[in-house]
């Protein structure tokens, strides 16, 4: 992954993340998904008093695409803190969820890259297969 495409994604996550409505647990994330045809897809988390109605920032951008009938990606980079961080001051790197890590492994290949960033410079890069080892697919029985 090259590094200019890493940060442009960064950038759109951490600008993403300011519309994150995150009242009860002040945890703002942003993501922002790279679709084969290079449209970049942002996602905030919306959280709900009924904890289970709310969506994470990486399904957010995921359903987005997919609702305009995007399948294939490149990459996605996630960033998340408190509400008190600032963009480029974030404490750590903010993994997708569980949920989030199946949701991707629909669409995507093990060697899909998961960018995690406290900064556009401080970042890391891990494959969808190592954050998801045993994903769930349409050939398990």
């Amino acid at each position: 992954m090259k590094s200019e495409i890493a940060g442009m994604l960064i950038q759109r996550a951490l600008e993403a993340r300011k519309n994150s409505y995150a009242p009860y647990s002040g945890y703002l994330v942003g993501a922002a998904l790279l679709a084969e045809d290079g449209t970049v897809y942002t996602g905030v988390n919306v959280e709900n008093a009924s904890y289970p109605a709310g969506i994470c920032a990486e399904r957010t951008a995921l359903s987005k695409a997919v609702s305009e009938g995007r399948r294939h990606f490149k990459a996605i980079a996630v960033v998340g803190g408190r509400r008190e961080e600032s963009a480029g001051c974030l404490k750590e790197d903010c993994t997708p969820c569980g949920i989030c890590r199946q949701s991707l492994a629909e669409f995507c290949t093990p060697d899909f890259p998961v960018i995690t960033a406290k900064s556009i410079t401080d970042y890391r890069i891990h494959t969808l297969g190592e954050l998801l080892p045993f994903s769930f697919s349409l050939s398990c029985p």
